[in-house]
């Protein structure tokens, strides 16, 4: 029997495991939960580096993403992201190759820095709570150390509830290698500023990761793919779990 092309491209779909294009949750994006990121137990706090060759970060193994917000591919803007933990603080390295900058006209702002999305950022944002997956914190850096944080309680309908009073304490460094077309990101995030319970081997937070980068058009990258116009996709969040030193994990 003749197929169409539609019915092809669905049974291909099945055959490798593939989700359709198409395939989303009630809540405009795809439930990604099962989605695994690891970030990996430090045995003390560190400086921050930016730089993904120190002791710190050099056999870490992260996540790599190089798509955009309906996981179509974006060449020339491989990212990725690697995590560690202590007792205290979460860290997360970006690593992003891009092909122009798009910075903030001016010296660089200081101190926290509102609308930093307008121009080239890295952002994590973290939630603690499987059941209420609505509430969650975000972090962003540019490649110049602006910052910011707020904390996020989604409403699929409506305008979101966006606390930009609250402040985590997190710190950054960051570097650009124009060589290389590459820029750095390592944020040093206070655990307690996101979760309440005591951080153990095992534990896991939710977790999307994104870029925006570059002048028009503006090139939006995301780890787990929203199927939105809006980042602010709370189901497409995968997890991040806290696990073993890395000498220690397989």
């Amino acid at each position: 029997m003749k197929m169409r092309s539609c019915e092809v491209l669905i049974l291909l779909l099945v055959a490798v495991g593939a989700p359709a294009p198409w395939a989303q949750s009630a809540g405009g994006s795809q439930s990604t939960d099962d989605a695994e990121m690891r970030s990996y137990r430090a045995s003390a706090d560190f400086a921050l580096t930016a730089d993904p060759r120190a002791p710190s970060w050099k056999s870490v193994q992260g996540v790599e993403f190089e798509q955009g917000r309906n996981g179509e591919p974006i060449p020339g803007h491989h990212t990725e992201v690697r995590s560690r933990w202590t007792d205290s603080n979460l860290y997360l390295l970006f690593i992003c190759r891009y092909e122009d900058l798009y910075l903030k006209p001016g010296a660089p702002a200081r101190g926290e820095t509102s609308a930093l999305w307008d121009w080239d950022v890295a952002e994590a944002f973290i939630g603690w709570d499987f059941e209420r997956i609505n509430l969650y914190k975000e972090f962003e850096v540019s490649p110049r150390s602006e910052w910011i944080d707020l904390a996020i309680e989604y409403h699929p309908v409506g305008n979101n509830n966006v606390d930009a009073s609250w402040n985590s304490g997190f710190t950054n460094r960051t570097r650009i290698d124009k060589r290389h077309k590459t820029w750095y990101a390592e944020m040093r995030i206070p655990l307690a500023s996101i979760a309440s319970w005591k951080p153990d081997v095992g534990r896991a937070l939710r977790i999307n990761l994104f870029r925006i980068q570059g002048s028009k058009p503006r090139k939006l990258l995301c780890w787990r793919p929203v199927y939105s116009e809006s980042f602010h996709q709370p189901k497409a969040f995968g997890k991040l779990v806290l696990a073993e030193d890395v000498k220690h994990s397989k």
